[in-house]
């Protein structure tokens, strides 16, 4: 019969990862872990073919059309979510909605952050981030098939396949890489050699487009009700009103590309609907299409005032340099964090502004001029983010100065897993047993009782010459632990 003491060890070492999990490969896949990577690769894309063939559904029995074609449009829009550019009838669109990849990328990223743990191993990060991007995969699979033979039926030829897999294939690894930094970013910030100043740059990078985000639906809010006169005539083609609600929700689709170029136009570029260009500066005259979202674009010349609309990008680029006096080292002499913060948002931005354009059909290219966009967006907050860093430097933050009040931009992030039902999801299974349950908002069972404990001898003392030395490590405890089954589970102490 083995002692208690005998039968927490081994409980404890079984409850362990084994030190070779990174080698054992497919070995490694128990099937609590085969569950939880269901869940990664099945549920992001479970949801948007669910809304697609809903919405699908809707259009074509209010609109009296013939449900022949209903799978090749739910194939449409799966692809078209993913920015996989199509071609109806003759007229090619690449120009697509950001919002609905947006959402897909963003449950993508949930779903890999709640599956990946502080103390988790290789081979773990390895399984998530490929069931993350093949399940996606395997339904784009699908969908091409299904658009290759619905293109007898409906105006819609076959996308480029190799296009279709790369766009999704890209989304869903950044989701999962992306998910999974935020998640375990404390460890990561640790093991790699990246400087505090990159990490400081990073966060501000991420203040700092979200300003500009939120200040440019700001200005497309306010420009739309300024022009709200123009959207009646944007629905003279909607026809009856199930067409004008159609097309109400394809406008707030599209909704972030015009936020996008929003911000193109608020740092001194320009957008461009075709032959039309629009700008703080000048307004080009052109064929416009008839979307009630584009009631916002303004027309006639560009008025003196519009250049106040400047100060927008000066002032973000301000309160970026200083965050970064608050939450790092840089000095007036080496702004290593400033610069870093303002370099990463205009790529951000410039990655966000390639993808809200594209080709739309006769009218041409919709989108920035990406090279002159990121130029100036980098000198908007490189520029007034140093003066803000000087200031900061001068009469408010020295450097060295820990920031009292500054707390960390994710951990409403980690709030939010804490309170998630999908934290419960994750307490069933005995993979997961041995890892930190805190970090899901829950802690793990506390033993009920206490060392049961007798001291034995009296303190010993050591002899000396001339004295007697009291040992404080001499004492002599006989100790028993005494173990309980957990509290409110069905396991056993193993006795």
């Amino acid at each position: 019969m083995s002692s208690p003491r005998t039968s927490s060890t081994r409980r404890t070492r079984a409850s362990q990862p084994h030190p070779d999990a990174d080698e054992a490969g497919f070995l490694s896949l128990t099937p609590e872990r085969s569950r939880v990577l269901v869940a990664v690769a099945a549920r992001p894309a479970a949801f948007g073919l669910t809304t697609f063939a809903v919405l699908v559904l809707v259009t074509l029995l209010t609109s009296g059309g013939d449900l022949a074609g209903a799978s090749g449009a739910v194939a449409a829009s799966w692809l078209g979510a993913h920015q996989v550019p199509l071609v109806i009838g003759k007229t090619s669109l690449s120009l697509l909605p950001l919002l609905p990849t947006a959402l897909l990328v963003w449950l993508a990223g949930r779903e890999c952050a709640q599956a990946a743990e502080p103390d988790c191993t290789k081979a773990d990060l390895g399984w998530i981030v490929g069931a993350a991007v093949g399940g996606p995969l395997l339904v784009t699979s699908v969908c091409l098939a299904v658009a290759e033979d619905a293109s007898g039926v409906i105006a819609l030829q076959p996308p480029n396949t190799l296009a279709a897999f790369a766009w999704v294939a890209v989304l869903y690894l950044l989701a999962a890489v992306a998910g999974i930094a935020i998640r375990i970013r404390r460890l990561l910030f640790v093991l790699l050699p990246v400087p505090d100043w990159a990490v400081s740059g990073l966060y501000g990078a991420g203040r700092s487009v979200l300003r500009l985000l939120g200040c440019a639906t700001a200005v497309v809010v306010v420009s739309f009700l300024a022009h709200v006169s123009r959207v009646d005539d944007t629905y003279q083609s909607a026809g009856n009103a199930v067409g004008v609600i159609g097309l109400t929700l394809l406008a707030l689709l599209y909704l972030p590309n015009l936020v996008v170029h929003t911000v193109g136009v608020l740092v001194g570029s320009s957008a461009h609907i075709g032959a039309a260009s629009f700008g703080v500066f000048s307004v080009v005259g052109g064929p416009i299409p008839a979307f009630p979202l584009l009631a916002a674009v303004p027309t006639g010349p560009a008025a003196g005032w519009w250049l106040v609309l400047l100060l927008v990008p000066a002032a973000v680029g301000v309160l970026g340099g200083l965050d970064c006096a608050r939450t790092s080292t840089d000095r007036i002499t080496a702004p290593w964090a400033t610069l870093s913060s303002a370099a990463l948002a205009s790529l951000a931005l410039a990655v966000a502004g390639a993808v809200a354009g594209g080709e739309l059909g006769t009218f041409g290219r919709v989108g920035l001029d990406l090279p002159i966009f990121a130029l100036i967006t980098f000198a908007w907050l490189a520029i007034p983010g140093y003066a803000g860093l000087v200031f900061a430097r001068w009469f408010l933050v020295p450097v060295g100065v820990p920031p009292a009040d500054y707390t960390d931009p994710y951990d409403d992030y980690d709030d939010y897993y804490a309170s998630s039902d999908h934290a419960d999801y994750y307490a069933d299974d005995d993979y997961y047993d041995y890892r930190d349950d805190r970090s899901l908002g829950y802690d793990r069972p506390e033993l009920e009782d206490a060392l049961d404990a007798e001291l034995l001898d009296e303190p010993a003392a050591i002899e000396t010459d001339d004295a007697r030395h009291d040992d404080p490590m001499a004492d002599i405890v006989d100790a028993e632990v005494v173990e309980t089954d957990l509290p409110d589970s069905d396991r056993v102490d193993g006795r």
